[in-house]
């Protein structure tokens, strides 16, 4: 199903929260911001009116979202879409060279081999899990 087009964020409008936690988003007066009635976060309109951006976050990196007319939608995925890929990435490079030298490796080194493999391979596993833990 192909992306619904982001439409124009009405600062009167009535939209839930994009943090999907069944709050409200409230407007605040005088300003082009919005409040949730639930967990208390500030989200800010930008300039062209297509995006809502987190103001007070505990992430290193800006959230934004764009409304669809029925649902919020990550404006840019970030990082967190390319977990994956360079993960397998981590995983395929070093099997496909200590792979060779484990098998040409002469007497009880193979265990040694084997053991920085698993360890590498541990490594990407790690770094998936932290990623998509939330």
């Amino acid at each position: 199903m192909p992306p619904q087009k982001a439409q124009k964020i009405d600062l009167n409008g009535d939209y839930p929260c994009p943090c999907r936690r069944k709050g409200h988003l409230v407007p605040i007066t005088l300003t082009e911001a919005f409040g949730c009635n639930r967990c208390q976060q500030i989200f800010v309109v930008d300039e062209s009116g297509y995006s809502l951006e987190q103001l007070s976050t505990h992430y290193p990196y800006k959230q934004a979202w764009r409304w669809t007319g029925h649902q919020w939608n990550r404006s840019s995925p970030g990082l967190q879409a390319h977990y994956l890929p360079l993960a397998l990435g981590m995983l395929l490079v070093p099997l496909v060279i200590w792979l060779p030298l484990a098998l040409y490796s002469p007497g009880p080194n193979i265990i040694l081999w084997a053991m920085v493999a698993v360890m590498l391979a541990m490594l990407p596993a790690l770094m998936v899990w932290l990623a998509y833990r939330r």
